[in-house]
């Protein structure tokens, strides 16, 4: 709201003191009863009085102006340097995620199932989301800052409570987006740091116990911000079975993030970003298996498998960005370390699989990425940029089997194969795109972007990319958008296997066939409209065609929980999606509805890892890719006054597939959650405890993620039961 005077006129949190040569007025003699003549001291000095210049002093504190500088960053990046535009985007901010039943302690997968079409998965497959049903493909940036790829895992790194905004871009993408292409998480950090933090602890249901420390402030030019979290749980992963606790499903988790921000000089800022994280995970079992009889006891009991899983992950990025009226940029430097690695059961895997695989998967990247744009007038924006990476892989998988005899009949006597591929690859792309405002509501934005692969293949492409903006009114935005999509593989999942090592064993496959896996090609449509017809209210709608060739999925072929990945010829998706939400006077309600069908035929590259007559009916046959659900909806509402909150979520699934060749579908479900919430001040020192009570899968709900039966499925994976927790935050 705009002040009246002038004292305020420059900036609405601006509070400015006018001072006219106060020096002056004081040394000023008592006035006389005539004016003293032109051109004697006394006028001289008077004159110089009032022609003294005006002092300007900001009595704004410091923090407020460091905060409002760093949001001009912000604000400048995401409208100038990297705009999403021709993109379908929904987004949530730190206040709206603190308004969802589990609030902030919610890991961010769970908060993106909450946007319009992101569908839920199991945590066991490596992937708990899919956007628009697409396999993982997904890219993270912070603050315009690409993350870099990380190794399929079941932990998360970035905490929630970090978020001042989180935005979900799919659809059609512009020339910037490169790479993982499904959708990008671009996180806004909180800009605003009072020295302050919270210590929180949440406990609950299957021994869930996580405590967390979170702190923040800021000096004249730095802002800084870390977390750390221990959570521990026995429900790690997806229960195996439909029994309200799961068996053998501890989980151990620590996870520490860094963030500094500093501004240089009055042009520049300097932000570097750490993250680690540490994460055991025990592998469900199934009671009540049959041993396969051709190894060990054969009244062996599953219940007593012991499987496990542990993940190593490590980032750092350093990143500058400049800015002035008319150039922008920002350069980042970045390095990460990912380790995945499955430990079997030996005898246990070799009763009930005849073959127990130990498979190690790490990974070094480095990467360097610049963008840069340039405002050529008003009508104009010229932008560019480029992206290099390099990957040394080592895939190591040492696999104890059973051979077999003149017959195919395996023997009781197990031995041991090591099949060991290390890989350094590398991904270079370039961008140009310009945009023109045609006329005042009617922008138009073209790019052209080029990858170029070396890795087990070597591929490019050159991708154009359109997208035409329409403003209908104030309040109301169409989009049209084209984008040709290059889709790399992962490196460790597309390593080959050396099947040759594996002859005459209980691994050798039905079918010898290995072709390397190819980057996807695809052509991607979306039309949408977004409009605030009035004040709270948000109405939004997408429409998209996807056509692509060598489409990338992957999937668990084994009992080792790592994915493997594989291309099929030929594959389209189509879809909808429709979204509605509503805040005001401390009410809070929102609803998303996604309908998507995403088919393919022909299996071409990883052969081995099918069944011949699974085989033969995909080659023939369009059938459901193993990440497709064809509706999903999820909704919620909230209350919030005077430091009380009412909170509920809904998600809803109508099943992924399952069975042969995926023909059939698990059955639909619907899981509510709820929570009450209340800020205290007992110590009277405005610095507040929250007290939150939440319940996950309010009404107990069985439902089946994934039933073990379709294409790169191992296990059945149930979705959580009711699960009761008590968080206590502590501002400090």
């Amino acid at each position: 709201m705009k002040q009246a005077g002038g004292c305020r006129g420059r900036s609405q949190a601006s509070v400015l003191v006018l001072v006219v040569g106060l020096g002056a007025y004081a040394a000023e003699p008592p006035e006389s009863s005539s004016p003293p003549p032109q051109g004697s001291d006394e006028a001289s000095s008077k004159e110089a009085a009032i022609t003294l210049p005006e002092v300007l002093i900001d009595l704004r504190p410091r923090a407020k102006v460091l905060s409002e500088r760093m949001r001009a960053f912000d604000e400048s990046r995401d409208s100038f340097l990297l705009p999403a535009l021709g993109a379908a985007a929904s987004s949530l901010d730190h206040h709206e995620i603190s308004l969802l039943p589990q609030g902030t302690d919610a890991p961010i997968d769970n908060v993106l199932t909450q946007l319009p079409g992101v569908s839920a998965d199991a945590a066991t497959s490596n992937v708990s989301y899919h956007v628009r049903n697409e396999y993982a493909n997904v890219q993270y940036r912070i603050n315009g800052i690409q993350l870099p790829d990380g190794l399929s895992g079941f932990g998360q790194l970035v905490e929630t409570g970090f978020v001042g905004k989180l935005r979900l871009l799919d659809g059609a993408l512009p020339a910037q987006y490169g790479l993982r292409t499904a959708g990008v998480v671009d996180i806004s950090a909180k800009n605003e740091y009072p020295p302050s933090g919270s210590v929180a602890v949440c406990a609950g249901s299957f021994w869930t116990l996580s405590p967390s420390i979170a702190y923040g402030g800021q000096t004249d030019t730095l802002q800084y911000f870390a977390t750390g979290r221990y959570f521990r749980s026995d429900e790690g992963l997806d229960n195996a079975m439909p029994t309200y606790y799961p068996l053998h499903d501890r989980t151990e988790q620590w996870k520490a993030f860094g963030y500094l921000s500093a501004l240089v000089g009055e042009s520049s800022r300097l932000t570097y970003l750490a993250g680690l994280s540490l994460n055991q995970f025990q592998i469900p079992n199934v009671v009540g298996q049959a041993p396969l009889g051709d190894f060990g006891n054969p009244a062996y009991n599953s219940a007593n498998l012991n499987e496990n899983q542990y993940e190593n992950y490590t980032f750092n990025v350093l990143a500058l960005q400049t800015k002035s009226e008319r150039f922008e940029t920002q350069l980042s430097l970045f390095a990460r370390y990912a380790l995945v690695h499955f430990l079997p059961d030996v005898y246990g895997d070799l009763v009930f699989n005849n073959v127990a695989s130990n498979v190690t998967r790490q990974s070094f990247l480095v990467g360097v990425q610049g963008d840069g744009a340039w405002r050529l007038g008003e009508s104009n924006t010229l932008r560019a940029g480029f992206g290099i990476t390099g990957e040394d892989s080592q895939v190591d998988n040492l696999a104890t089997v059973l051979p077999l005899d003149a017959s195919g009949t395996p023997l009781p006597y197990p031995v041991a194969i090591n099949d060991y591929t290390p890989k350094i690859g590398w991904n270079m792309g370039a961008f140009v795109q310009d945009e023109w405002t045609i006329a005042s509501a009617l922008t138009l934005n073209a790019g052209l972007r080029f990858d170029q692969l070396y890795q087990f293949v070597v591929a490019n492409q050159v991708s154009p990319r359109v997208a035409l903006l329409y403003e209908v009114a104030p309040s109301t935005n169409l989009h049209a958008a084209y984008a040709r999509y290059f889709t790399p593989p992962v490196q460790v999942e597309a390593t080959p296997t050396n099947l040759a090592l594996f002859q005459n064993t209980t691994l050798q496959p039905a079918i010898g066939l290995q072709s390397p896996v190819q980057p996807e090609r695809s052509h991607y449509f979306d039309v949408g409209v977004d409009s605030r017809p009035v004040p709270g209210l948000r109405i939004a709608a997408s429409a998209y065609y996807k056509l692509a060739t060598n489409l990338l999925d992957d999937g668990q072929f084994g009992q080792a929980t790592v994915l493997t990945q594989l291309n099929y010829a030929q594959a389209y998706s189509e879809g909808l999606e429709f979204s509605l939400s509503y805040e005001g006077g401390g009410l809070r309600a929102y609803g998303n509805l996604s309908v998507n069908a995403t088919k393919a035929k022909g299996v071409a590259s990883n052969e081995y890892l099918f069944d011949p007559d699974e085989f033969a009916y995909l080659k023939t046959h369009f059938h459901v890719t193993d990440d497709a659900q064809t509706v999903t909806a999820s909704a919620g509402t909230s209350y919030a006054s005077n430091g009380f909150l009412v909170s509920c979520d809904f998600i809803y699934g109508s099943g992924l597939p399952s069975g042969f060749a995926n023909t059939q579908h698990v059955p639909p479900y619907g899981v509510m959650n709820v929570a009450v919430a209340k800020e205290f001040d007992p110590w009277d020192i405005k610095k507040p405890v929250t007290v939150r009570l939440s319940v996950a899968n309010l009404l107990d709900t069985t439902y089946l993620l994934r039933s073990g039966t379709g294409i790169g499925q191992f296990a059945p994976q149930y979705g959580p039961r009711r699960g009761i927790y008590l968080s206590l935050s502590q501002k400090i």
